[in-house]
């Protein structure tokens, strides 16, 4: 038998699948899935030799830069612009925050994090040794982060735009919540803005800043696991985080030579399926405003960015109940609270799947719940 003090305290107690998880699992293959995260699993189609830049002779030469490669810092550098010594590499946002949390934080210290928001990072943070602590958005003014006191933690966290909502942060809703923190600011969707791309906190020189974004979701390659930091700030902050980051990068040397040296051909060629994916997220959203306009029962939550979309439908029936029936009808939804909305009666679905299979499914959930209203 396990036995449960031989782990740490970092890890979850109880590591067993939630009822939903585990009837995804019985059910197998689901006919309409509304929560594909994965371009590349969503029938967009991909450049066979996209990714022919990986096997160029530079990726095997391994002379390991803890900031990243200088070729990769400049094409990112190049898309904010800023100064390449602003930026560093990592392999994911994942590993992005694992750095930032140890730069700014001692164990037991706290980051303010959105709820609500993606559910990774009590996860992230608690590897570490950090406890998030939530601050809540206010829908009744597009989502915007309600002001903390900042003696309760060492850094705050915006997602910009937020995954699920899709809201954008207000510069002015930013600083209010920070008030002279460290701002870790999550841009990895702001490429998929749907009324014009919003500022990026990327040249914010009030006070610390630390600007995410990566392949992952900018060019809708997951699978090359490269990501970055840019540091922004007053210049002496900048500079001491600079090499404190360096410092702990040297310690992991995580991201593999061939992505970074193959990076700038990699942007350049990508930029066709980031325009497929914005043309699939589109056509979505305007199939769910179509399809829930007449209805009334299911109300879509409009985004202004990001791959996702809010449904808020009446509390007859709960999340848990209504998402399993779902399930067993061939479609499949994230349910509110798995990314901490404050109440029930929310729904999450993805832009990414293929606009038939949305559709279809989107009706299912539309005709499920007006069944019961």
């Amino acid at each position: 038998m396990d036995n449960p003090a031989v782990f740490s305290r970092r890890l979850p107690a109880d590591l067993s699948p939630n009822a939903y998880a585990a009837a995804r699992a019985r059910v197998g293959p689901i006919a309409h899935d509304l929560t594909l995260s994965n371009p590349a699993a969503c029938g967009i189609e991909y450049p066979l030799d996209l990714l022919a830049a990986l096997a160029g002779p530079a990726g095997l030469v391994y002379r390991p830069d803890p900031k990243g490669l200088r070729r990769a810092r400049e094409a990112i550098a190049a898309l904010y612009p800023v100064d390449p010594e602003q930026v560093v590499v990592t392999a994911s946002s994942s590993e992005a925050y694992g750095f930032l949390f140890k730069l700014l934080c001692d164990p037991g210290d706290a980051v303010y994090v959105p709820a609500p928001s993606y559910p990774l990072f009590e996860h992230l943070a608690a590897l570490d040794g950090v406890r998030a602590i939530t601050y809540p958005l206010d829908r009744a003014h597009r989502w915007q982060p309600l002001p903390q006191d900042p003696a309760h933690a060492k850094a705050a966290v915006v997602v910009h735009p937020n995954n699920p909502t899709g809201s954008f942060v207000d510069r002015d809703a930013a600083e209010a919540l920070v008030r002279g923190l460290p701002l870790i600011a999550d841009e990895v969707f702001l490429d998929y803005a749907w009324s014009g791309v919003p500022p990026s906190f990327a040249k914010r020189d009030e006070a610390l800043t630390f600007t995410l974004g990566g392949l992952s979701k900018s060019c809708g390659l997951p699978q090359l696991k490269l990501s970055w930091i840019v540091v922004s700030g007053p210049e002496r902050t900048t500079r001491a985080a600079l090499e404190r980051l360096e410092f702990i990068g040297d310690n992991y040397l995580s991201v593999a030579s061939p992505v970074q040296e193959a990076l700038p051909e990699i942007l350049r060629r990508a930029v066709p399926i980031r325009e497929a994916i914005r043309t699939r997220c589109l056509a979505n959203l305007a199939a769910a405003r179509a399809h829930l306009s007449p209805r009334g029962a299911v109300e879509l939550l409009e985004p202004e960015g990001g791959w996702t979309a809010v449904l808020r439908f009446p509390r007859v029936v709960a999340e848990e109940a209504l998402v399993l029936e779902l399930l067993a009808r061939g479609v499949a939804v994230h349910p509110g609270y798995f990314f901490d909305f404050p109440v029930e009666g929310y729904l999450v679905v993805s832009l990414l799947p293929p606009p038939v299979a949305f559709a279809a499914g989107l009706r299912t959930v539309i005709d499920t719940i007006a069944a019961r209203v």
